[in-house]
Formats: C-alpha cells, sequence, structure tokens
C-alpha cells in the first residue's frame, strides 16, 4: 500500500461494517447444489441482523499487514507470507487481493465468536467494501454491491478448502429480509433478489422471531462437507428436494405474513436436515427445537448448525410465550442466552 492511499488512511481511517443474518434453506446456495437442482427453482432466504461486524483501516508503519479481533490473538504478516489457513486467515485473503500492506485490520463484531450467524462472511463484506472505497479515493469507482458480495464469497471460498455458499454475503451486502433464487441457465444472472417484505414493516415483525445462541461454538465445515459429499455420492438427493419445497413454501406463507403456516414449513426442513446428520443440532439445540414444537412455533439452527444460533419463527402470542420457556432451558449452558437484536435493512455501509 504505498502513496495516496496511505495518505487516505493517515487523514482519519477508513470504516465499514456489515450485518450478521439468520436464514432457511441454506446449502442450496452453493453451485454443487443449485445447478443439478436447477428444475425444481431453488432458493434460499435469510433475514439480515442489526449485529453487525465492523472493520477498520489504520495506518501501520510496518512493511505487513496486522489483523486484530475479538476473541482471536492478534497477528501480523508480509502480505505475501500472510497465511491463509490461519484463524483470521480470511482477512489476510482480502489484504493480499488489494495488496494491502502498510494496514492494520481492525475488526469487532457484536455478535458472539463462531455462533453460526455469518459473521466470517459479514466481516469480509466489510473489509471488501473498505479496501474498494479505499482504492476509490485514488481514482474510479467503488464496487457494487453484487460485485462486494461475488468477491467476498469467491476469497471465502477459496481459503476455506470446501464449497460455501453466497446468501450469507449477499445479507451483508444488501440488508433486508429476502429470498435468494439460483442461477438456473448459465446466461442468467448468478441469482436473483425477491425482496420479501420492505423496510416499513420490519419493526412489528421482530415481535414474531426469536433468537438464541446455544452458548457453544459451531464448526460449520465438517456438516457442510458431509453434505456436499453425500449429494456428490448421490445419496440423499430426494431430501434435497424437499428442502426446496419447504424452502419456496416458508417464503410464500412469510411473505404474507403466515407466521404458523411458515412455522411448519421451518420445522419441516430442519426435521429432513436432522434425518441427514443428527448432529445438526447439539443438545441445547434439540432442546430448544422441541420447545418450539411443544409450542406451536418453528425453530432452526442458523447456518449449518452444530452449535452456534437457533432462531424461532411463530405467531406473536407464541413467541412471546416462547421467550420465557427458552430463557429457562437456556441457563443451564454457561454463556448461552437469547440475542437481542433488530432487523436491519441497510446491509454494508461504509465511511471515509
Amino acid at each position: 500500500m504505498t502513496g495516496s492511499l496511505i495518505k487516505i488512511l493517515e487523514s482519519g481511517g477508513i470504516e465499514a461494517s456489515a450485518p450478521c443474518r439468520i436464514d432457511l434453506g441454506g446449502t442450496l446456495d452453493i453451485s454443487t447444489f443449485y445447478y443439478p437442482l436447477r428444475h425444481l427453482s431453488p432458493c434460499t432466504f435469510n433475514i439480515a441482523i442489526n449485529l453487525r461486524t465492523s472493520v477498520k483501516l489504520l495506518p501501520l508503519k510496518k512493511n505487513v499487514v496486522r489483523v486484530s479481533s475479538r476473541g482471536f490473538e492478534s497477528a501480523e504478516y508480509p502480505v505475501d507470507k500472510a497465511p491463509f489457513n490461519h484463524p483470521l486467515g480470511l482477512m489476510f485473503a482480502v489484504a493480499a487481493y488489494f495488496r494491502a500492506e502498510n494496514v492494520h485490520i481492525i475488526i469487532d463484531s457484536s455478535s458472539p465468536p463462531r455462533s453460526a450467524l455469518g459473521g466470517s462472511s459479514s466481516a469480509a463484506v466489510a473489509l471488501v467494501g473498505a479496501f474498494s472505497n479505499a482504492f476509490a479515493k485514488r481514482g474510479g469507482d467503488a464496487f457494487a454491491k453484487d460485485e462486494t458480495a461475488i468477491l467476498a464469497h469467491a476469497l471465502e471460498e477459496s481459503v476455506a478448502g470446501v464449497p460455501c455458499g453466497l446468501q450469507d454475503q449477499l445479507a451483508a451486502a444488501y440488508g433486508g429480509i429476502n429470498a435468494w433464487h439460483w442461477q438456473r441457465e448459465f446466461k442468467e444472472p448468478l441469482f436473483n433478489k425477491e425482496t420479501i417484505l420492505p423496510g416499513s414493516e420490519h419493526e412489528a415483525l421482530k415481535n414474531n422471531i426469536l433468537l438464541a445462541y446455544c452458548g457453544m461454538p459451531h464448526e460449520s465445515r465438517n456438516i457442510n462437507s458431509r453434505w456436499v459429499k453425500g449429494f456428490l455420492s448421490g445419496n440423499n438427493r430426494d431430501f434435497w428436494a424437499e428442502i426446496i419445497e419447504c424452502t419456496d413454501k416458508f417464503v410464500r406463507f412469510f411473505k404474507n405474513r403466515k407466521f404458523k403456516e411458515a412455522a411448519e414449513e421451518m420445522n419441516r426442513e430442519t426435521a429432513v436436515r436432522v434425518r441427514m446428520t443428527s448432529d445438526v443440532l447439539d443438545g441445547m439445540g434439540k432442546r430448544l427445537v422441541n420447545a418450539a414444537m411443544e409450542n406451536g412455533c418453528g425453530a432452526r439452527f442458523t447456518g449449518a448448525g452444530g452449535g452456534g444460533c437457533v432462531w424461532a419463527i411463530g405467531e406473536a402470542d407464541e413467541i412471546n410465550r416462547l421467550g420465557s420457556i427458552w430463557s429457562d432451558i437456556l441457563i443451564y449452558e454457561k454463556d448461552a442466552c437469547l440475542l437481542d437484536f433488530g432487523i436491519d435493512s441497510k446491509g454494508l455501509e461504509v465511511i471515509g
């Protein structure tokens, strides 16, 4: 990083932030799945939430990239020697793409670490947005939201070692409540965005949604890789067809604010995942899901499960009652808690 860009950072730095998400229908946003299943019109659903991940770029008078993030030990490397298999490797990969040196990247997340809310993806989107806007100050245009999401996804997939979906990056870039319809024909756009509820209805929707952190961090690679390997070997194809059907019906019910019916489809989708991979729900997750079902609500793990968070949907009275029940369950696991959140309609924001 040289010349005018260093001066830009010395004049005040660049800050960016992007939201995390809760979701349903994930894995179908991986091309391994949506190309062979395109005749079934796969889509995924997510809600951007205001548990945002922020990044700040500050000048550093050393020929290295330094990354600091809450919950991780800070690390610094020359840009050409930074390890991408490091716990902060995705951030180093983004810096390497932009050939960024002499920079201190500070990351702060308002979501629990490894909570399956897409925090690493929102961090990557925020960091791509920050670098893009910084370089644009030397001339040219910053990346559009779709370009930012696609690049952040490509970099994350390149260092993950397994196929990754795109919906997390899209939620981080665009915000809001959306269904993402995946490419059916090669010449079509990679995705089509369907806004499910406008921003004017987001505040009222808080009464219909609940989100809990189970107290145990997740590791999505193992479960995701097992789903991918099973699909590639020809197994469970009927399960994925059912997940597509559940997701489509959920989206239609949600859009029409029929939360009881949406909850039934959510529970059906969760049950299919459990049949494929029993450990997609840990012990706490199972207790939360069972309690939701017993009280007329739907519940599902976020992301690829295996720890992290569980979210629920239902009519306002049922969700209110479930909140008290979940609180009583969560006290038995250290760090487990209900998360206070709202719906984020802004998506990626860059300052500086």
